[in-house]
């Protein structure tokens, strides 16, 4: 379900205090954030956050196309490692793989 539009876009007011600081400066260094469950405002455009995904801060520079989006939606929190291991082995038997030794090589041996 979605927010109320009457109560506005959810911003964390701890991130909002550091993109108010940050504009009023001329150092433009990422802000560190933890709130991902916040939406990004038309304010936000143009500055870099660093949004923590449960294991590591991933740099996001804010665009104008991310308007209200979620600051999470840009770091993911899962990794993908591929598919199962007969996937690994279909990859290994394609043509540009080296293959099996030819069956007059066997024949030679005998």
């Amino acid at each position: 379900m979605s927010r109320a539009i009457w109560k506005g876009p959810f911003v964390e007011p701890g991130l909002l205090a550091k993109v108010e600081k940050m504009k009023n400066t001329s150092n433009k260094q990422p802000i560190k954030t933890w709130s991902r469950k916040s939406t990004i405002i038309p304010d936000f455009v143009g500055l870099s956050f660093l949004i923590y995904n449960g294991k590591k801060f991933i740099p996001i520079k804010i665009s104008e196309e991310m308007v209200g989006h979620k600051l999470g939606e840009f770091s993911p929190t899962r990794t993908f490692n591929g598919h199962t291991p007969a996937d690994k082995k279909a990859a290994a038997a394609s043509p540009d793989a080296p293959s099996k030794p030819s069956q007059g090589a066997k024949d030679e041996k005998k």
